[in-house]
């Protein structure tokens, strides 16, 4: 391994890798199918729950039938198709098929309520839905054609009723049998999926990802584990694959590498350790909670977990502590932590593999191709190694902006190409960052990104609440919880359960408020800036 690399002329950080090739004018179809033959009948996904399972020739004659009926019913390069569902077998599918007309992907959580996912097919401008039968109610309002993913289950098909605009995925396909698909020139530059996200001001936006972006992760991500020839490797997905981490980082990283992914729809404990043992899975990327579930529950004893040989842990921090206790029940396993963005593709950086040292306080150096500074806020001064301050970064995975977005998009991304992340940390001496902090105000529950905006914006449509603010409080499980400061009016009587549900009936079940405090007033700046510092030190030091 190269020595990590601080220019002290420009304080520019370069990883400690060697460079990556980026194939010129591949696509990311061109990636996944360029195993050849011998990996025709290897697994390349099953469904843990179900047992469906597709080999990589099957998972390429799929991918095929679903593009010509896609086609069929007039989708072309560039439009924009929604996937509405949980994780199966036929989630990648879509996404390849998709990808493959050259046109875009944009996913959505399950969990979203119908007007968030309204919300993303006005912005996004999407021209089709597909989802499963059991989420039929939250696609109708968008008021899209659908078509039903109807075979993820051994269930009945489900009854369209008289509305022309819903199609069964597999009529489609029978009706498109004989459609030629159009030619179409698709290059790295062309948007691949729009996933939204947070981002570093709080409002959601569609994070314009192309295919070199993805191609780039992939080989990122995959460094270490192609320079140690590590082959024939099967992951785990149980985080969702509408999330960057688990689209990008499983399911293109991991299948265009010839290797086998696990999955399920729904998390299950139980039926994730028997997947484990029977699947003799080698590689969990997982987040926190599940990470301390594997570290206190005494019932994995009773599984054969052998066959694992790297746990990651992505989208959160986890404690040292939990590492440790990690490390003594797995005993062999690499445990690393990385950290990325969905507007880095999911990868900044990653613990090395096979490491002799054990740093459990670092998410590793940074990976290949990747350049980073730390800035004084508010200075706006590049520091040298161990100081703390902003992360910027630069390198192919950085996304290409916001959708529609271009004052977003100036504010994150500079003319020289950094990204200014809003997370606060350093990096010392021999190239290893550490996250201390977020100059960005986001709530992460579970990995998942909680806007306080958005919910201060709820809270105050309530006719008996004058003004609110909302910030993390520190939860064992989901690592952080939204924590809601209310000024109420004057003579309400309005309590803590009545602003929770108030809240829950109007989001989606991880941007919940789980705690809420009455005050008097809410701190705020001379310029009418909410001072959350003030308000997270307050909560947390009653502790």
């Amino acid at each position: 391994m190269a020595t990590p690399s601080f220019d002290p002329r420009s304080f520019v950080f370069s990883s400690p890798r060697a460079p990556i090739h980026i194939p010129p004018e591949v696509d990311m179809l061109s990636c996944l199918f360029s195993l050849g033959r011998r990996f025709h009948h290897r697994l390349a996904i099953a469904d843990a729950s179900t047992g469906q399972a597709l080999t990589f020739l099957q998972l390429q004659r799929h991918i095929h039938s679903v593009a010509r009926a896609l086609s069929f019913v007039g989708i072309k390069q560039h439009d924009v198709v929604l996937i509405l569902s949980p994780n199966s077998v036929h989630f990648p599918v879509l996404f390849f098929a998709i990808i493959s007309l050259g046109a875009v992907a944009t996913t959505v959580n399950p969990v979203c309520v119908p007007s968030e996912i309204c919300k993303q097919v006005t912005d996004s401008k999407a021209k089709l839905i597909l989802t499963v039968p059991e989420l039929s109610d939250k696609a109708v309002d968008a008021a899209l054609p659908i078509i039903f993913i109807d075979d993820c289950k051994p269930n009945p098909s489900p009854n369209l009723g008289h509305n022309p605009s819903t199609m069964l995925l597999s009529e489609v396909i029978k009706q498109a049998a004989q459609h030629t698909i159009p030619p179409v020139k698709i290059k790295q530059t062309d948007t691949a999926a729009l996933l939204y996200s947070s981002g570093t001001t709080g409002v959601s936006k569609g994070v314009v990802l192309s295919h070199r972006n993805f191609i780039a992760s992939s080989l990122q991500v995959n460094f270490d584990a192609d320079l140690n020839k590590e082959t024939d490797l099967t992951y785990l997905c149980v985080v969702p694959m509408f999330h960057v981490y688990g689209l990008s980082i499983i399911v293109f990283g991991q299948l265009q590498r010839g290797n086998t992914i696990i999955t399920m729809p729904n998390f299950n404990f139980m039926l994730m350790l028997q997947a484990i043992e029977t699947y003799r899975i080698t590689n969990l990327p997982l987040v926190p909670p599940i990470l301390l579930a594997l570290a206190k529950q005494e019932v994995i004893k009773k599984f054969d977990l052998s066959s694992v040989i790297d746990l990651n842990s992505g989208a959160a921090p986890i404690g040292k502590e939990t590492l440790e206790e990690l490390y003594q029940r797995f005993e062999a396993p690499d445990i690393r932590q990385g950290y990325g963005m969905t507007e880095t593709t999911g990868v900044v950086s990653v613990a090395i593999l096979k490491s002799t040292k054990k740093n459990y306080a670092t998410v590793g150096p940074l990976v290949s191709g990747m350049e980073a500074v730390v800035v004084d806020p508010s200075s706006g001064k590049r520091l040298s190694p161990n100081k703390q301050g902003e992360f910027w970064v630069r390198g192919p995975n950085i996304m290409q902006g916001y959708l529609n977005n271009p004052e977003a998009t100036t504010s994150t991304l500079d003319r020289d190409g950094w990204l200014h992340t809003g997370d606060l940390g350093y990096i010392d001496d021999e190239g290893n960052l550490y996250i201390m902090d977020r100059l960005k105000e986001l709530i992460k529950y579970k990995g998942f990104q909680v806007a306080p905006a958005e919910l201060e914006a709820l809270l105050l449509m309530h006719s008996e609440i004058v003004d609110a603010a909302v910030v993390p409080f520190p939860d064992d499980e989901a690592g952080e919880v939204p924590l809601a400061y209310v000024v109420r009016s004057s003579g309400s009587s309005l309590c803590e359960q009545d602003v929770i549900q108030f809240v829950a009936s109007q989001v989606a079940p991880y941007k919940k408020v789980r705690k809420v405090k009455f005050i008097e007033v809410i701190p705020k700046s001379s310029s009418g800036k909410i001072l959350r510092r003030e308000l997270t030190h307050n909560s947390q030091s009653k502790l």
